[in-house]
């Protein structure tokens, strides 16, 4: 009851800017417009009609617009601990999960819901219809888990303007560039591609490239790789918060 009360206030604190929340969730929708209209303007002979095609263009938006679920999550932390807010919470009997598990809930439905929005544009964009949209708007969780564990971590150890910087510039271009969202991974190779593989964002692009196109047996890799990732970072900022809390009681 008390964590349903706290992530009800998060709710409402979130949708109080519906302007941002509106970029974070259209923002995806632009871009599979933005590419999808490229690629119908490449020349059928010129042999890359398919860089830009909807079905491998579409998984990898949306896990670019978990970057900005990132955002909205160490925003709110950060302003929670800037405001003394928190502060004032600690004298209740919330207890640090309360409060994980508070910021984190909405900020999942808001995840789910960008996927789902993500992919009914597409459809109308051309994404063949098939039911393997369901699991592909499903397996994003994990995704969706860790990218929140990046900004709850950022919350906790950053003010509301640095989590600006590296959450809203520095993840945004990370996440950009290395999930091979925007190019293809094998066209650059050497130690650029090394370095992607390393780091989650490719391997969530690749998870729900292979959901979507039903190609089950090839998930287990990167599923592992995006949980693993979901559960060090979560947990990492949960530690982070717990210290913060108890510093700031004293």
């Amino acid at each position: 009851m008390k964590t349903k009360v706290f992530a009800s206030r998060c709710t409402k604190e979130i949708i109080r800017d519906p302007l941002t929340v509106g970029f974070g969730l259209g923002f995806p929708i632009i871009l599979i417009l933005l590419f999808s209209i490229i690629n119908k303007s490449i020349p059928q002979d010129a042999g890359a009609t398919t860089l830009f095609e909807i079905n491998n263009l579409t998984p990898g938006m949306i896990v670019f617009g978990f970057s900005f679920i990132s955002l909205f999550s160490a925003m709110l932390v950060s302003k929670d601990r800037t405001s003394s807010y928190l502060l004032r919470l600690y004298a209740s009997p919330l207890k640090s999960k309360d409060f994980i598990l508070g910021y984190s809930i909405p900020l999942l439905f808001i995840a789910l819901g960008q996927s789902a929005i993500s992919f009914g544009f597409a459809l109308i964009m051309g994404l063949t219809p098939t039911w393997n949209i369901i699991p592909a708007i499903l397996i994003n969780i994990p995704t969706a888990i860790m990218f929140i564990g990046i900004g709850l971590l950022c919350g906790s150890i950053f003010n509301d303007k640095q989590v600006g910087g590296l959450c809203g510039a520095l993840l945004t271009n990370l996440c950009a560039w290395l999930s091979g969202a925007w190019i293809p991974l094998d066209l650059i190779g050497g130690a650029f591609k090394a370095i992607a593989y390393a780091l989650p964002f490719v391997h969530a692009t690749n998870l729900g490239k292979y959901v979507l196109t039903g190609n089950y047996s090839e998930i287990w890799l990167p599923l592992g790789v995006v949980t693993a990732y979901a559960v060090g970072l979560f947990t990492l900022a949960i530690i982070v918060f717990k210290r913060k809390m108890s510093a700031d009681k004293m």
